[in-house]
């Protein structure tokens, strides 16, 4: 009966959903730092409130908030917002916070062109997006081929692996 012990399971599940959870709280709190750099008060910025809202709603610990806080004006990270096309016109745009910005934006074009995306200007792409709430919801969804959606959703995938970016945005209708 080797290899049927219950506690190995349940070690396995648990490592697996606590590296899930350690990325989404690292994701959080690098936001709420990029966030507190302008105003360190949540009563005076509405971005970090609803930032520590967010990592309340996720589990994280009150003393990480306030360690993230503490250290926002100490860390030399800023937030990036990266718009794109990929294929048949969909379009993307995603928010980093990067402590070194050339090299993530290096990245970042990497993902790109390996799904067939391409870097827009600043403002070429967030016309299609309306801000509701601190998200931004597409005006519209653009229909595509499967392969298309294919495409997409594996851009989607590989840039939520990244620890740097924070949230990813579509218009495509996956």
């Amino acid at each position: 009966m080797s290899g049927h012990s219950k506690w190995q399971q349940i070690k396995h599940k648990k490592g697996a959903t606590d590296k899930k959870k350690a990325v989404i709280f690292s994701k959080i709190l690098k936001t709420i730092r990029a966030a507190a750099k302008e105003e360190p008060n949540p009563e005076f910025n509405p971005r970090l409130r609803t930032t520590i809202q967010k990592a309340k709603a996720e589990g994280v610990s009150q003393d990480s908030i306030e360690r993230a806080i503490s250290r926002a004006k100490e860390s030399g990270s800023e937030e990036i917002t990266v718009e794109a096309y990929g294929e048949e016109g969909t379009a993307f745009v995603i928010r980093a916070v990067a402590d070194n910005k050339n090299r993530l934006m290096a990245e970042i074009k990497q993902i790109f062109s390996n799904f067939g995306a391409k870097l827009a200007e600043p403002g070429a792409v967030l016309w299609a997006f309306e801000r509701k709430d601190g998200e931004l919801i597409p005006k519209f969804k653009q229909t595509l081929s499967a392969s298309a959606k294919n495409s997409a959703k594996g851009l989607l995938d590989s840039l939520a692996e990244k620890e740097e970016i924070t949230e990813a945005f579509t218009n495509a209708d996956i």
